[in-house]
């Protein structure tokens, strides 16, 4: 299969629903190391291309959400699916628990202030969805206050997306056997233990409840124009292939056109240039 045939027939193998599903490999998908590796590769060139051109034409831009429960590999596919682009037209903006200030405005407030400027690619390592899921899974958030904030969120999405901004949500779904695992890679590596935190613990005591949070949610705000789309995200070098193969798909299709320059411009220029080296004079 063509990688770029590949990337879209990936882009629908993860829409959600379902939320459930294997968290080490896709029905249907399953791609060799080797076979990854080439479309990973593939999925970066194309990426930073299409990227520079999107920056160029300065006319929309992209979200990226990006969640995932700890150790789910949001910074691993950052890493992999991004590194070649420019960091002129890349941001990312993470959202940690609000300060003074952001507490006393609604929940997306402090969102907006950071999404995406026309032309560029933004990524959120987590989310606006920290503000529904964790609350929900940790039992202070009522039905009546979850359905107004997912109202709030398809609403403020639609906006984005009216203002210019294609938006692309993945949920790295990794199983609670990995989890634990990664868990302990991080206190064995001295050079991981800034990752954690007790408080990852405390999260992993309810991951069922968390997991259960994540359906609930992610069913609620997947709609048509920003859908969810799940990654099995067990294995390191599968989430990383398929969600650069699906980041692509979608910068493709968003198809975005540098500005056209006159022919008859660039040919006064090099006439200027030209004269001017030949002058010798600065």
């Amino acid at each position: 299969m063509k990688r770029r045939v590949l990337g879209a027939a990936l882009a629908d193998a993860t829409l959600v629903p379902p939320v459930r599903g294997a968290c080490d490999r896709l029905e249907g998908f399953e791609l060799t190391r080797s076979e990854a590796r080439a479309l990973r590769r593939w999925a970066r060139r194309r990426i930073s291309g299409l990227q520079e051109a999107l920056w160029s034409e300065g006319r929309r831009s992209l979200l990226i959400v990006l969640q995932g429960l700890d150790t789910a590999g949001k910074d691993g596919t950052v890493r992999a699916a991004l590194r070649d682009t420019a960091p002129q037209g890349v941001r990312v903006a993470s959202f940690k628990v609000p300060t003074e200030l952001e507490a006393r405005h609604d929940f997306l407030w402090r969102v907006h202030q950071v999404a995406p400027a026309d032309g560029e690619i933004v990524v959120f390592n987590r989310s606006h969805y920290e503000d529904l899921i964790v609350p929900r899974a940790e039992g202070t958030l009522s039905d009546r206050e979850l359905e107004e904030r997912v109202a709030s969120v398809r609403a403020f999405e639609r906006h984005l997306m009216a203002s210019g901004t294609v938006i692309l949500k993945l949920f790295l779904d990794v199983s609670y056997e990995v989890q634990g695992k990664r868990l302990l890679e991080r206190l064995e590596r001295p050079e991981k233990h800034w990752k954690f935190s007790s408080g990852d613990l405390a999260t992993r005591e309810r991951f069922g409840r968390f997991r259960a949070a994540y359906d609930e949610v992610l069913a609620a705000t997947s709609f048509d124009g920003a859908p969810w789309r799940r990654i099995p995200a067990d294995h390191r070098w599968y989430r990383n292939a398929v969600a650069g193969a699906i980041i692509a798909h979608v910068v493709t299709q968003m198809d975005p056109k540098p500005p056209t320059v006159s022919i008859e411009h660039l040919h006064r220029i090099e006439h200027e240039l030209r004269a001017e080296l030949a002058s010798g004079t600065p």
